[in-house]
């Protein structure tokens, strides 16, 4: 599938992924986004919601790239640090509802890592992204 700044990667004897894409190849401007955890502008946590969190730090994602001039249509790759993976297993859904609601039927290359923790005390999802804008 292409794009008119990528083209998605998928070797033609794949089972086709869910909710990722397995590769994509991009022309433009890089723009590299640290993670991004569920607080606010003033860093305070939206809640201890996991989807919450998640929610407000896809939120964040969309504000520092749209600081370059971009939007979520121009992530090309997402990596994703869990403390729970029971939790983030069970919620799935409402996790593809915050999701969509954030960034729209969009999907980069995603990889989800669990981790023991998280640098910032009540994280319980980081998010980092990079994005590709078309010159």
């Amino acid at each position: 599938m292409t794009d008119n700044h990528f083209t998605i990667l998928q070797p033609k004897n794949w089972l086709a992924p869910k909710g990722y894409a397995n590769g994509i190849a991009a022309v433009g401007k890089q723009v590299f986004i640290a993670g991004q955890i569920g607080w606010t502008a003033d860093a305070k946590f939206v809640s201890d919601d996991f989807v919450a969190q998640v929610g407000q730090a896809l939120s964040n994602i969309v504000a520092v790239l749209a600081e370059a001039g971009g939007g979520p249509q121009h992530i090309v790759r997402m990596t994703w640090y869990l403390t729970d993976k029971k939790e983030y297993m069970a919620r799935q859904r409402e996790v593809g509802e915050a999701y969509r609601r954030v960034l729209g039927r969009h999907f980069p290359a995603m990889s989800a890592v669990v981790v023991a923790g998280l640098i910032e005390d009540g994280a319980k999802v980081e998010i980092e992204a990079t994005a590709v804008i078309p010159k």
